[in-house]
């Protein structure tokens, strides 16, 4: 009957020899087997256990020097610890092999499931680390998952197959931009009524479109956006223009920089007068006010406005369309009915403002008016549902703007009066 192979080894048997003369490895082999032979009982006999597989093949190394033997007997066993331990203690018991006298020493057991368990220990830390680099964290799931929503509700639209977003046929308004990314930027923040223009050149079907819907043009703050404006003006009309903020591209934008940016929009006639008044658009970022000339300012004629080292308080006073005491608690006259109208209608937080046909060139929350006025020109009037604070009127002095109107003051001329805190 053949042997067995061990079906997995649990044990390592190691023990230390040393002959008093020169014998082989077979005859240390031989030993081994001969000498243990019935003293363990028929359960543990060496031959018969390694012949159904509760032990291995037993090696044996060999070195001979000085007339002597010695060498390391190693015993591999599948059995438990207990048996593994009284077949290691036997082999102590070998005196001779050979002719010659002989002396053995367990010198250690090893138990090889430790070394596994390192191993694994060691691989699955591996594992583990190649696994969660690979694995991508829930944030950018997200941004994929949104990323392909996004990407899936962009449409081709019309015969030139522009992408626009899905309420573009549906939406009585709609925003045109310069490419497909400005389309994703303008669904991310929930505007779905984008289309691109995709070029240079403006295509029949926005020509088309912009003939039946209230359309803006929303460019990017950069010359670029310019060149637009004026291509755009060759070959259709819209009705408003917005402007990204100075140097960005709408695709950069935030959610707010585009609700500000379109909530402070243009209309388009007066986009048209300013590109082909200036090299850089006026709508854009307003330069410090050293750049700016001063303007005519149609309250006043030369003979009324006295000369800045020689102003008198009275002058300011007498300007002012009724005294403190004559103030009423909500209704306000002004050099124009039209504004008192509109301040009239407005809660505290509204600002609108107007420009010099008394046109509303944008409604704004008070907290943003200041920002908004700095980056607008050809503003002639503020209307507001609450007083103008001190910021207001001083960005209005520099602006030029001759009306600010509230429900709780109508003041005619806000540069006097601003003059006459100085």
């Amino acid at each position: 009957m053949g042997k067995i192979s061990p079906v997995s080894i649990k044990y390592v048997i190691h023990a230390k020899f040393e002959l008093s003369g020169i014998a082989e490895k077979p005859d240390i082999i031989g030993a081994i087997f001969g000498q243990t032979e019935g003293l363990l009982g028929s359960n543990l006999e060496l031959r018969e256990l390694q012949k159904f597989g509760r032990i291995g093949r037993i090696d044996v190394n060999v070195e001979n020097k000085d007339g002597k033997t010695s060498g390391e007997i190693i015993l591999p066993s599948s059995m438990g610890k207990t048996e593994t331990a009284i077949i290691g203690a036997s082999l102590e018991t070998i005196e001779r092999v050979g002719p010659c006298e002989a002396k053995v020493h367990i010198i250690k057991i090893d138990d090889t499931r430790v070394s596994k368990r390192d191993f694994v220990k060691d691989r699955a830390q591996e594992l583990l680390k190649t696994l969660v680099a690979d694995m991508p964290d829930s944030q950018e799931l997200t941004n994929d998952l949104n990323e392909s929503f996004r990407s899936a509700e962009v449409i081709e639209y019309g015969i030139d197959k522009l992408a626009a977003g899905p309420e573009v046929e549906t939406s009585k308004e709609i925003i045109v931009v310069e490419g497909r990314a400005d389309v994703l930027t303008l669904l991310r923040y929930g505007i779905k009524n984008a289309i691109a223009l995709q070029g240079t050149k403006v295509p029949r079907t926005l020509i088309d479109l912009a003939k039946d819907k209230t359309a803006t043009l929303f460019v990017d703050g950069d010359r670029g956006g310019e060149l637009i404006i004026k291509k755009v003006a060759e070959l259709t009309n819209m009705a408003f223009v917005a402007v990204a903020p100075d140097g960005k591209e709408v695709e950069e934008l935030t959610g707010k920089e585009i609700l500000k940016a379109l909530r402070i929009k243009i209309p388009w006639s007066e986009a048209k007068e300013k590109i082909g008044a200036q090299s850089k658009p006026a709508f854009v970022a307003a330069e410090p006010i050293k750049t700016f000339e001063r303007r005519e300012r149609p309250q006043y004629t030369s003979d009324r406005v006295p000369a800045r080292r020689s102003f008198d308080r009275r002058d300011s006073r007498d300007n002012r369309n009724f005294s403190r005491d004559e103030r009423p608690r909500h209704e306000y006259t002004s050099t124009n009915p039209v504004i008192s109208e509109i301040a009239n209608k407005l809660s505290e937080n509204e600002t609108v403002i107007l420009d010099k046909s008394l046109k509303v060139l944008g409604k704004v929350p008070k907290d943003e008016l200041a920002d908004t006025l700095e980056h607008m020109d050809g503003v002639y009037a503020v209307a507001l549902g609450s007083e103008a604070d001190a910021e207001i009127k001083k960005i209005a002095y520099e602006k030029h703007i001759k009306n600010i109107v509230s429900k709780r003051t109508a003041e005619a001329s806000t540069e006097s009066t601003a003059k006459a805190r100085a």
